[in-house]
């Protein structure tokens, strides 16, 4: 698995799930249960996870969707 974003913003997470299942491109949010029982306060991100082979593709995938806004 591969790193792709570690971010605290809910809606911007929401916006990458969104953008990498239209591209049919799998993906996995982690520290989500961690972040909701420290509070929520921002002190752990939550990290969205793609395969290594899907990582490049899910980058330009993200990059376009900015991009066409």
């Amino acid at each position: 698995m591969h790193e792709l974003v570690r971010s605290n913003d809910l809606v911007y997470l929401s916006w990458i799930e969104a953008v990498l299942a239209a591209e049919r491109i799998p993906c996995v949010v982690l520290d989500a249960y961690t972040s909701v029982i420290e509070g929520s306060i921002g002190a752990i991100p939550r990290r969205v996870m793609v395969a290594a082979e899907d990582a490049a593709r899910a980058r330009r995938a993200l990059e376009a969707a900015a991009r066409d806004g």
